[in-house]
């Protein structure tokens, strides 16, 4: 009786533990965890990171250096945006305290998933309470390193 391994192709279901980190560290880390279940082409990966996996046998624990933009693309200035202070407090934040460095998570115009933004600098003036926001991915226009061990495919 021969058994043969799967190999990961474009809309597989994966079981896998993976690491994506940059230049100050881990982003993601399953690897101290539960593995990740998610299926290609999706969105739950990059499509540049979810390229290196296409071939990958079932078993495979590699990693992968990506050059700096590669994975996440390059950083646009026109994802540094400002929002009034009473957009977060009508979100329901009123008396949240923020910081800068902190992340936090918007919904989509369509209500069916998140995207994030960092908090980069407050402003108070004669146009408001505002705060400046990067929305670009925190790994654009940086080298990442992608760990995996790809557990199941399906």
């Amino acid at each position: 009786m021969t058994t043969s391994i799967s190999t990961v192709q474009a809309g597989s279901f994966l079981t896998l533990h993976y690491r994506l980190s940059g230049p100050y560290g881990d982003v993601i880390n399953t690897f101290e965890g539960n593995p990740a279940t998610l299926t290609l082409g999706t969105g739950e990966l990059a499509p540049a990171v979810e390229a290196y996996l296409i071939g990958l046998p079932e078993g495979t624990h590699t990693v992968i250096e990506l050059p700096a933009g590669a994975a996440f693309g390059q950083r646009s200035p026109d994802m540094l945006q400002w929002m009034a202070r009473k957009v977060l407090i009508d979100m329901g934040a009123a008396n949240e305290e923020y910081a800068i460095g902190d992340v936090l998570k918007f919904p989509t115009p369509d209500a069916k998933g998140q995207f994030a933004g960092t908090i980069c600098q407050f402003r108070s003036d004669e146009k408001g309470d505002a705060v400046l926001f990067d929305f670009n991915h925190p790994l654009a226009n940086q080298p990442v390193t992608f760990e995996v061990h790809v557990i199941g495919v399906l």
